[in-house]
């Protein structure tokens, strides 16, 4: 049964600052001086060393305190608040998976599939036949591709998982899947290392956190001939709000759209483990992960038509933290079955960050739909930060949020809009570098 601790706790919260918003601070009647109010010195706080934009660091803590141990020294019937992260470029700055990716490609480790078709049910003929040509097919099927010798093969895979198209301009990727749910070459990922194990693939994950955690601030790499970031770091910054939110008996999660093998190789570096760490869960067979992935809700396990993308979050949040079942964990929830801190740097991250109760965290790379909620600020409780390390300048002009700044299911795009339906404005990009 659901209690009402969280939801009292969020609305007793909301009360207080409303109420101080209308009537501003209470003003003592008779002391000329006032006695202070006592400091928490137990409240678990946030470094002051390190540098975070405006006020952010002041919001956050405020929320820690009114959420954590120090208001609520025992959790309610419906235990301690929770807090979920995005993974790349939100706790980390760059791409784990294609980091993971980049390092496979550059020793040999993605085996040949019996077809590229059979490795996503959207793949085009178009990408099918570039894969083959470029690939080869005197490797047998199962052993691995020769793709540090082979740039052409190491070209058409790196162009796919990022394009979505192949080296000749070709989508590579069509049909029909919920746009809001999931990015096929998103999935496409995970799908590359089937036929390996868990064991194998988590070698790879960590043989290039140490080469990326090595390399300077900026280096780059190639692979073929594309050119990527060639260096990864944990944000000091989310590495303390984190430890933060967990000494104030806060439940912190990933909830990453890499491969959740990926993902455990790294989130243990900001102290959250295998059973807090949500990822893209690929099916196994025989001890050897396949191309199908774990669905969500009501939506059965299939081939990637359901990921930890956008309305994806909602979903796993819902069902693996509070436990809430079929279509159901695709739904908006009450607050006390609700994330408190949601923080997220992209579209992709946009629902589930939307959901929070107490903070948004927003890290600005310029993302439409995640900007245009958190300058709009409908709640008060939006945080908007730049990115920690290579933060970006001003984006021109303003975010299409009146017009085009939402992705429909379809695909397509629309305006935001508020809870009540109301459109949000285009919005300027009023916090960066």
């Amino acid at each position: 049964m659901r209690t009402r601790h969280a939801l009292a706790l969020g609305l007793a919260t909301a009360a207080t600052v409303s109420t101080l918003a209308a009537t501003g601070p209470a003003v003592a009647a008779s002391p000329a001086h006032p006695a202070k109010a006592p400091e928490r010195t137990s409240c678990p706080q946030l470094s002051k060393s390190i540098k975070w934009y405006g006020d952010n660091r002041a919001k956050i803590q405020r929320m820690i305190d009114e959420r954590g141990i120090c208001s609520h020294p025992k959790p309610g019937p419906e235990g301690r608040p929770v807090a979920a992260f995005d993974w790349d470029n939100t706790v980390v700055k760059n791409d784990i998976s294609d980091a993971t990716l980049a390092w496979s490609l550059q020793h040999d480790k993605i085996l040949r599939p019996k077809s590229w078709k059979s490795t996503s049910p959207w793949m085009t003929t178009a990408a099918d036949r570039a894969l083959t040509k470029a690939c080869g097919t005197s490797v047998p099927v199962g052993r691995p591709l020769r793709t540090s010798k082979n740039a052409a093969c190491a070209d058409e895979i790196m162009e796919i998982r990022g394009k979505a198209r192949t080296m000749d301009g070709k989508a590579a990727f069509a049909g029909e899947w919920n746009h809001r749910r999931t990015k096929p070459e998103y999935a496409w990922i995970p799908q590359l290392f089937a036929g390996l194990t868990p064991a194998q693939v988590t070698s790879y994950a960590k043989q290039a956190r140490a080469e990326n955690l090595a390399a300077p601030i900026g280096a780059k790499q190639t692979v073929g001939t594309h050119q990527l970031a060639g260096y990864i770091r944990y944000y000091d910054q989310q590495k303390d709000l984190i430890r933060t939110l967990k000494a104030a008996g806060f439940q912190v999660y990933i909830v990453s759209a890499s491969s959740e093998t990926i993902a455990e190789a790294w989130s243990g570096g900001v102290g959250v483990d295998r059973a807090h760490t949500i990822g893209v869960r690929s099916l196994m067979e025989n001890g050897r992960f396949t191309t199908g992935i774990r669905g969500c809700g009501d939506v059965k396990d299939g081939h990637g038509e359901v990921l930890p993308y956008m309305d994806g979050k909602r979903c796993l949040i819902n069902q693996e933290i509070f436990k809430i079942k079929g279509a159901e964990a695709w739904r908006f929830q009450d607050p006390a079955h609700r994330i408190a801190l949601g923080g997220g740097d992209a579209n992709t991250d946009v629902t589930f960050v939307n959901d929070a109760t107490g903070v948004h965290l927003a890290i600005n790379r310029n993302q439409p739909e995640l900007m245009c909620r958190g300058y709009d600020n409908a709640d008060g409780r939006w945080v908007v930060n730049p990115m920690f390390i290579e933060p970006l300048p001003q984006k021109p002009g303003t975010y299409p949020c009146a017009t085009t700044g939402y992705t429909n299911t379809d695909g397509g795009l629309g305006p935001v809009r508020r809870p009540d339906g109301t459109v949000v404005a285009d919005q300027l990009d009023r916090i960066h570098a």
